[in-house]
């Protein structure tokens, strides 16, 4: 039985971590120690990617804390902009191995203007 599609390799999660941002804990009172960014991003992919269940109903005893714990994260994440970016790096690469395959590109006029 092979491993779970959404958990993330060390070499993925190497190559991906210098475009997560580090955030600051508080000083004063700083709350709970926040989940690992893998952790949630694996979370991330089973909620989104894999299973495509509703966010309150990932199950915890898999690791990855809260749905909303990962919904959060994911909408910081978008709101920053990283998620676009990891978006362009895996693009590129993807491109400079020659590993992307055009033929199954679609274009949607909502986003691009229809000439």
């Amino acid at each position: 039985m092979g491993a779970s599609p959404w958990i993330v390799s060390d070499e993925l999660w190497d190559h991906r971590e210098p475009l997560l941002p580090q955030g600051e804990r508080r000083f004063r009172y700083p709350g709970r120690k926040p989940l690992p960014e893998w952790v949630v991003l694996c979370g991330i992919l089973v909620s989104v990617r894999h299973t495509g269940i509703q966010w309150e109903y990932l199950p915890q005893d898999l690791g990855f804390d809260s749905g909303m714990t990962c919904w959060r994260r994911l909408r910081d994440l978008n709101e920053t902009g990283v998620w676009q970016r990891l978006h362009k790096v895996l693009l590129a690469e993807l491109n400079a191995a020659s590993r992307l395959d055009r033929s199954r590109c679609v274009v949607d006029s909502s986003h691009l203007r229809a000439l």
